[in-house]
């Protein structure tokens, strides 16, 4: 079954110790938090010292998204804070494979993300340094985005990359990830789902109602 992986910048705020103790008593997958420098992407997000108070209160793994330039400065800030998982974008470190060593020196999982008009090609001499692929649905920065159709075939040629290879890499993919789009992405090989204002953080639904649809609709995929 898919990975869940509640992203937090969608989530109320202030009341992210509340929301992430909720979700966990709902057994999610990862938690993912987005950190964004008003450089790479045009908005500000979550910062090391907020990852380190969240991290105090659950276990679950923490899968940081750097969204911000040279991420390499910030590796081992993010480390211990409490990250599990990072993941940075082709286009915002000029050494990528040493960026993606020192994730991974660090214990942690590495990612490689990409934004939609990234190609796949970026990963044609980094398949030995990562662990995870974030293939992103729209274009990084705000909530709310349509998604971008094309991606479609981008993650099932991801997918089959990957099993030609046979490689151990999952497939990530965020950015409207709905009840529209989940039975496609699936479909075409991802299994890590960053959701979001799209399918669970919605105004009028508890939490844990939403939550409870959320695995009900996956679970009769």
């Amino acid at each position: 079954m898919a990975k869940i992986g509640p992203s937090l910048m969608c989530a109320d705020m202030g009341n992210l110790e509340d929301a992430i103790l909720r979700l966990d008593q709902k057994s999610v997958d990862f938690f993912h938090l987005d950190v964004m420098d008003g450089r790479f992407v045009p908005n500000f997000t979550l910062g090391p010292d907020i990852v380190k108070t969240l991290r105090s209160h659950t276990k679950t793994p923490f899968d940081i998204h750097l969204m911000i330039e040279e991420p390499e400065k910030y590796i081992d800030v993010f480390a211990d804070s409490g990250a599990d998982m990072i993941s940075v974008h082709v286009e915002a470190t000029t050494h990528l494979q040493r960026t993606l060593q020192l994730i991974r020196n660090r214990g942690l999982k590495a990612g490689i993300a990409l934004n939609p008009a990234t190609p796949l090609s970026n990963l044609d001499y980094i398949w030995d340094t990562i662990d995870y692929v974030v293939l992103m649905t729209v274009n990084p920065g705000f909530a709310g985005q349509k998604f971008i159709p094309l991606v479609y075939d981008k993650i099932e040629q991801l997918s089959q990359y990957i099993a030609e290879k046979q490689l151990t890499i999952d497939i990530q993919v965020d950015g409207n990830i709905s009840f529209e789009t989940i039975p496609k992405v699936l479909e075409k090989g991802a299994d890590m789902l960053v959701c979001g204002t799209s399918s669970l953080f919605k105004k009028d639904n508890f939490l844990e109602e939403a939550m409870d649809d959320l695995n009900s609709f996956i679970s009769s995929l």
